[in-house]
């Protein structure tokens, strides 16, 4: 061995165990998504964490370092992490598997305790990492004139290697090898680079490690890949770079399911047009405008959140083949509408895009906006803000209606109030349409704002004019649901707008038995 080497090999180490840091972190987010969804508040858990256990890491580096300032400790410590990473898979399913109890039951305990158990399990392996930079420093260390530059070049490439991992995993690996197969080929990786380094070293511990690198490569072998999360029915399911996507079938009937699978994202059921729940209503939205409006003045659809295509395929079995630009941010799911739900509607235009840079961005005009872009239970903020409806107004035709749908409990209508008042602020009139629940103490609403002003009586009026059955039928439901919109609250903006706060208000209270 000689120190130019030695040097070059330690800044390699240092490279790979900073991108297989970020790729861990960026890894453990899609482990939970499934399971515990990928809200504000599991991110902050994640990172907060995650900085705790570096933090410790640093310090206990330098002190190991100081104490065994040798090649061969360093090399010991990568290949733990390594390892303890490569198990992480295994060990976190029956976990994991467990938390899918605790949705079910809707109970705290059971969700806090899994995702407490899986967050710990990163502790170990984290830390060691967090151990390599000042480890790496104290190594590299010749003079101390020169001790600004070695830091400086060590956290510049151990930075380096995170902005890789921060990168790959998310837009390569996940996609294409899973969430499992990712932490394992990291893992792989920096194990085999360990015992590269203890070899360099002529330690005599070298052959114990490579036992480690053999248990991991059987275990990525011999563990079955498997369903990543099991559900009764499912035929399909796959990770994308956004979500996690499951297809249900139930007799004829197909459900999208996505990332913790608790909301219903797309229905299917060839031969049916409504489903009795909160999509049919979208259906009705426009005839809150003064009449007589007829369904033949519905010339044109904008519909933000697509997913398999639900209300697409209703608007055009309802409205005939008009144009509708069906804008998802998940080019996947577009794939998954077509295999799975048959959309294929020639007039359907499907947009593999953000909603809200989609409208910016168009100078097309729309009777009906149309807002399905849940992330249960969370609607993305960009989607809530007076900016936003801002936007969807500027894109509406003169009889044109902004349609959002809003989840809330029978009791807890917080949401529901924050977005009408925030549309309000936009649009002269604001209504509220109550789905069915069928007995649930959870559901949704419809709320509804028109570009004219108008009055809630206009839908009595202008089902009247109704020849269709189905949205007669809809209407029977819809018109002892309706009411306008004569509260006052909060306006979310760009700048603030709390979505996450007051859904996580809705839900202490719903699993707490508030009324």
């Amino acid at each position: 061995m000689n120190a130019k080497s030695d040097h070059r090999f330690l800044l390699l180490t240092v490279f790979i165990s900073g991108m297989t840091t970020m790729a861990v972190e960026m890894s453990a987010s899609r482990l939970l998504d499934p399971y515990f969804g990928n809200s504000l508040l599991i991110w902050t858990a994640l990172i907060g964490l995650v900085l705790i256990y570096l933090t410790v890491g640093y310090y206990l580096g330098g002190k190991i370092a100081d104490r065994s300032p040798h090649y061969s400790t360093l090399f010991q410590i990568t290949a733990w992490a390594a390892f303890l990473i490569g198990v992480i898979p295994v060990v976190s399913r029956p976990i994991l598997r467990f938390a899918v109890v605790g949705f079910a039951e809707y109970s705290v305990g059971i969700l806090l305790g899994s995702l407490l158990s899986i967050l710990l399990l990163f502790a170990a392996p984290v830390t060691l990492l967090g151990c390599v930079s000042p480890f790496a420093i104290r190594l590299a260390m010749r003079d101390v004139n020169s001790a600004g530059h070695t830091a400086g070049g060590i956290y510049a490439l151990s930075t380096l290697g995170s902005i890789i991992g921060t990168f790959s995993p998310v837009l390569l690996f996940i996609p294409n090898i899973g969430t499992r197969r990712t932490f394992v080929l990291f893992a792989i990786t920096l194990l085999a680079l360990s015992l590269v380094g203890l070899w360099r070293a002529r330690s005599r511990r070298a052959r114990p490690y490579a036992v480690l690198l053999l248990i991991l490569v059987l275990l990525s072998v011999l563990t079955p890949v498997g369903v990543i999360k099991a559900s009764p029915g499912m035929i399909y399911e796959t990770e994308s770079a956004h979500n996690y996507i499951q297809v249900i079938q139930e007799g004829d009937t197909f459900y999208l399911l996505l990332n913790e699978g608790e909301g219903v994202h797309s229905m299917y059921t060839p031969g049916h047009v409504l489903y009795y729940g909160i999509w049919d209503l979208f259906l009705i939205a426009p005839f809150l405008n003064n009449p007589p409006f007829t369904a033949e003045q519905v010339q044109s659809l904008c519909l933000i959140g697509l997913a398999g295509g639900t209300i697409a395929k209703q608007y055009t079995a309802i409205y005939g083949p008009i144009p509708i630009d069906g804008v998802e941010l998940d080019p996947e799911i577009i794939e998954v509408g077509r295999r799975y739900f048959d959309m294929t509607e020639p007039n359907l235009n499907a947009i593999a895009q953000d909603g809200r840079y989609f409208l910016a961005h168009s100078s097309k005009h729309y009777d009906v906006v149309a807002v399905d872009a849940y992330r249960p239970p969370y609607i993305p903020f960009h989607l809530t803000t007076r900016e936003f409806f801002q936007e969807v107004y500027a894109h509406l035709t003169d009889t044109g209606v902004l349609a959002i749908n809003v989840g809330r409990s029978k009791t807890d209508y917080g949401l529901v109030n924050v977005l009408s008042s925030t549309a309000q602020s936009v649009f002269p009139d604001v209504y509220i349409i109550d789905a069915p629940d069928y007995g649930s103490d959870l559901g949704n609403s419809l709320v509804v704002a028109t570009k004219q002003p108008t009055q809630a009586q206009n839908l009595t009026a202008n089902a009247r004019l109704l020849d269709n059955p189905h949205l007669q039928e809809i209407m029977e439901l819809a018109l002892p649901a309706v009411r306008p919109f004569e509260g006052a609250g909060p306006i979310f903006t760009d700048d603030k707008a709390p979505v996450e706060q007051v859904v996580h208000g809705l839900i202490v209270k719903y699993v707490m038995g508030l009324k």
